[in-house]
C-alpha cells in the first residue's frame, strides 16, 4: 500500500513521532493507522498513543435522571453557534426526557413528544433553524439510585459532556462526585470484568514486545508484564483509579467508605468518533464565494 505525505502527517501529530519514524511505521504496517500507532509505541517512539479519529462536532449531550433510571442523549448540529440556541437546547432536553421511555435511539425517532414522532420534530427544528441535526445516540442506565453531571454545561442538564452513575446506597453527594470524576478522567470500563478483552489483550501484546526489545530473558519478562498490565488496569478501571477528589483513595474505595455500591456509569462526549473534513481556510473562503 502506498503510504502519503498525508498519512505520515496524521500519525506525527498524533503521537508526537518524528517523520522518518512514522513513514517507517506506516512501511511496517502495511498503512494501518492503529498497528502503526502500535509499533512506535514498541519501540518507544510515540509520546503519547493518542489517536487522530476524535475530531470534535458540534451540539449538546442532555441527562435526564427519573427515580432509578438516568438517560443521556447526543444531538449533534453543524455549528456551536446553533448549540448555544435556546431552541436547540429546548428540543435537546425535550428528546431526553423523551428517551426516559425509549431503550434505543430507532425506538426514540419514533417516540411520540408533544403529538409528533421524535424524527419529525428534529426535522421541523432544521426547517426552523437552517441547520443540520441530528440524534446521534441514546445510553440509558439505571439502578437504586442515579446522579447526573453535566460539564460544560450550556444550561440546566446539558452541555458537552453528560455522566450517568448507577449506585446503591444513599451518598448522592460522593455519587456526583464520582461522576465529575469520570467526566475528568474517562475511565473505560467500570472494573476488569467490565473490560473489552481485546482492550487488555492489545496492551499485553504491546507490553509484551515493548519487554522482549529490552533483552531480557522470557522469565523475567513475564514478572515485567504482570505489573505494567496490573498499572494499565488501574488507571483505565473506575474503581481502580486514584480518585480525583482525595487522591489517596481509590475510587472504589472511596464508594466503600460512602456505603454505596456502584453498578455502571455512562459518559458522553459531543462529537467523540465523529471524523469532519477540515478544509484550509482560503479553500473555505473560495468555495464560499463560489470559486471552489
Amino acid at each position: 500500500m502506498a503510504i502519503t505525505a498525508a498519512d505520515v502527517k496524521k500519525l506525527r501529530e498524533s503521537t508526537g513521532a518524528g517523520m522518518m519514524d512514522a513513514k517507517k511505521a506506516l512501511t511496517e504496517t502495511d498503512g494501518d493507522m492503529d498497528a502503526a500507532v502500535d509499533w512506535l509505541r514498541t519501540k518507544g517512539l510515540a509520546k503519547a498513543a493518542k489517536k487522530a479519529d476524535r475530531t470534535a462536532a458540534e451540539g449538546l449531550v442532555a441527562v435526564k435522571v427519573e427515580g432509578g433510571t438516568g438517560v443521556a442523549v447526543e444531538l449533534n448540529s453543524e455549528t456551536d453557534f446553533v448549540a448555544k440556541n435556546a431552541e436547540f437546547q429546548q428540543l435537546a432536553g425535550d428528546i431526553a426526557g423523551a428517551a426516559l421511555g425509549a431503550n434505543t435511539v430507532a425506538d426514540l425517532s419514533e417516540t411520540d413528544m408533544g403529538g409528533k414522532p421524535v424524527k419529525e420534530r428534529i426535522t421541523d427544528a432544521i426547517a426552523k433553524i437552517g441547520e443540520n441535526m441530528t440524534l446521534r445516540r441514546m445510553e440509558k442506565i439505571e439502578g437504586q439510585n442515579v446522579a447526573a453531571y453535566v460539564h460544560n454545561a450550556a444550561t440546566d442538564g446539558m452541555g458537552k459532556i453528560g455522566v450517568l452513575v448507577a449506585y446503591s446506597g444513599d451518598d448522592a453527594a460522593t455519587a456526583r462526585q464520582i461522576a465529575m470524576h469520570i467526566a475528568a478522567v474517562n475511565p473505560a470500563a467500570l472494573n476488569e470484568s467490565k473490560l473489552d478483552p481485546s482492550i487488555v489483550e492489545k496492551e499485553k501484546a504491546v507490553q509484551m514486545d515493548i519487554a522482549r526489545e529490552s533483552g531480557k530473558p522470557e522469565q523475567v519478562i513475564e514478572k515485567m508484564i504482570e505489573g505494567r498490565m496490573k498499572k494499565f488496569l488501574s488507571e483505565i478501571t473506575l474503581v481502580n483509579q486514584a480518585f480525583v477528589v482525595n487522591p489517596d483513595l481509590t475510587v472504589g474505595a472511596a464508594a466503600k467508605e460512602a456505603g454505596i455500591e456502584l453498578l455502571g456509569f455512562v459518559r458522553m462526549e459531543v462529537g467523540e468518533g465523529i471524523a469532519v473534513e477540515k478544509e484550509d481556510f482560503a479553500a473555505e473562503v473560495a468555495k464560499a464565494a463560489g470559486k471552489g
